[in-house]
């Protein structure tokens, strides 16, 4: 005959069961530990690099405010020189102002006599002059000439003139065996054509 324990069969699966639960609660608690030291070396990690971050940054910013105290003291110690320099400045250009008025007034002065000199020498043969007058723009001639090639030779030699711009014939009337005539141009003084000369070499 065969004999069957079952009551030794059914207690079996309950130790099993009575043992399953303890053994998965103790794996439980090693991977939780593990778990938090993965996160607490992270953090630490990213903890370490903000760390080191910041004081890369702190020594950056410290360097230029080093940078900028060192020029601070450059200019602090140029600051008289610059002064100096801009003085002399104000002075040179006070000076060459000066120095232009007085030159612009001895060309006014000798601007009469120089224009007289400019005038008797474009002065041909057979003509003479009855009347000069002059202004700061403009110069006008009265005179009187044997014949019409004079006036004209006289008008050609004032054009060779750099201070009589464009002279032309302004009236012309024959008098017995004269003929008296008028001349006008544009009048350039010696400080004029000086400073249009510089101004194209500067331009050039």
């Amino acid at each position: 005959m065969i004999r069957i324990n079952l009551v030794g069969e059914a207690r079996r699966p309950v130790a099993l069961r009575a043992g399953g639960p303890a053994r998965g609660r103790a794996g439980g608690d090693g991977e939780s530990r593990a778990g938090d030291i993965a996160l607490a070396v992270v953090a630490l990690l990213g903890v370490m690099v903000a760390g080191g971050h910041y004081l890369w940054l702190r020594h950056q910013v410290q360097e230029k405010k080093d940078q900028v105290a060192e020029a601070q003291v450059e200019v602090d110690a140029l600051a008289p020189i610059i002064r100096e320099v801009e003085a002399f400045k104000e002075k040179k250009a006070r000076l060459e102002n000066k120095v232009q008025v007085i030159s612009d007034l001895k060309a006014n002065q000798q601007g009469p006599v120089q224009v007289m000199d400019r005038v008797s020498a474009a002065l041909p043969q057979l003509t003479w002059l009855t009347r000069m007058e002059v202004s700061a723009t403009r110069l006008r001639l009265s005179g009187e000439a044997f014949n019409t090639n004079a006036i004209a030779a006289f008008l050609e030699n004032l054009d060779r003139v750099p201070e009589f711009q464009e002279p032309y014939l302004r009236d012309t009337t024959k008098r017995d065996q004269r003929y008296t005539f008028v001349i006008e141009c544009q009048y350039l003084s010696p400080a004029v054509l000086r400073r249009q000369g510089q101004g194209a070499a500067a331009g050039g």
